[in-house]
């Protein structure tokens, strides 16, 4: 059924004639000439793999925030050279997942269409059509990205799950986003898969006392633990009730204090984000999928590369 509603948006939007451009030079249909079937491409892919793996949705997510917030949105986290070097050796991007979904998507394209779309883009548009897959919301994806030629682990600076409030509607602000696409974005945690290495510390010794962080639901810190003890490095899932479904069950998680990082237990410490919470669990969630597509669609122009800057790599992973 979602894959059907993407058709029917796509064709809608052909037979309005919908061009939409950006300032910065990307534009809905921006392939239309030098390769008409890209984005037939991408989905077909895309939905072959998170059909058959399902958590490749926020795998795929994940790693379009981690590109967009690192130099931009320029596919420089696919890249594997030199090696331990890029950003995919990082410390945050070890366990980012899902390049095989890539690099099978830009083969295809490869076949079709040779020296045509950028990583940039088939990064940006698998995320959105992994969350299709899962039953979450379509966005338009405006393209022409070209690939960035450097990646550096040293410029990996992302949001911190242990971060605060503050810390992290700064991190946004410094790439063009507000209070509201940090709280609205946070919402993928909805299908989010953690390490309990990431927790240990919020539930065992929060404060050097062998205590679990005071914003942590008791009860729900208590079951972190049966779950993850002390040498744990397990996988843990964010949201156990929706890990498979985009939804945004995650909001009602946090509500009640069981946000799994203190990133989101957070979101509670200010009032805009608060206040957003509490009305997307009073009305189940009425306003997400349409604010989340919107705020998918600013990330999406963080730090782009047009025009005659970086390149259309051949392979995603590597510089021409």
């Amino acid at each position: 059924m979602a894959i059907k509603s993407l058709l029917v948006l796509a064709i809608l939007l052909s037979v309005l004639g919908v061009s939409v451009a950006h300032p910065k030079g990307l534009y809905l249909n921006f392939y239309k000439h030098r390769c008409p079937d890209a984005e037939a491409i991408v989905r077909r892919v895309t939905v072959q793999y998170v059909s058959h793996e399902p958590s490749l949705a926020a795998a795929l997510l994940r790693m379009h925030f981690h590109d967009c917030f690192v130099r931009g949105c320029d596919g420089s986290i696919l890249l594997k050279y030199p090696y331990n070097e890029t950003e995919r050796y990082a410390a945050p991007n070890l366990s980012v997942r899902g390049y095989e979904v890539v690099d099978a998507v830009k083969s295809a394209l490869e076949r079709k269409c040779p020296g045509v779309v950028s990583c940039a883009d088939v990064l940006s548009l698998a995320a959105r059509d992994s969350v299709i897959v899962i039953n979450g919301p379509w966005w338009p994806v405006p393209l022409g990205r070209r690939d960035g030629r450097i990646s550096r682990k040293s410029e990996v600076n992302l949001p911190s799950p242990l971060a605060g409030i503050a810390a992290l509607k700064n991190k946004f602000f410094d790439k063009g986003l507000n209070t509201k696409d940090l709280v609205v974005l946070s919402g993928a945690h909805t299908i989010g898969i953690s390490h309990c290495s990431v927790i240990h510390q919020g539930i065992y010794n929060f404060t050097g006392k062998g205590d679990s962080d005071s914003s942590l639901n008791p009860r729900y810190a208590r079951a972190l633990k049966k779950r993850c003890n002390p040498a744990d490095n397990r996988t843990i899932v964010m949201d156990p009730r929706s890990v498979k479904k985009f939804d945004s069950h995650y909001f009602n998680m946090v509500a009640q204090r069981k946000g799994l990082f203190k990133s989101d237990r957070t979101l509670l410490d200010d009032p805009e984000t608060k206040s957003y919470i509490y009305t997307q669990v009073a009305t189940a969630g009425s306003s997400f999928n349409k604010d989340f597509g919107h705020s998918m669609v600013k990330l999406g122009f963080v730090g782009i590369l047009t025009g005659n800057k970086g390149e259309i790599r051949k392979r995603c992973a590597f510089v021409n």
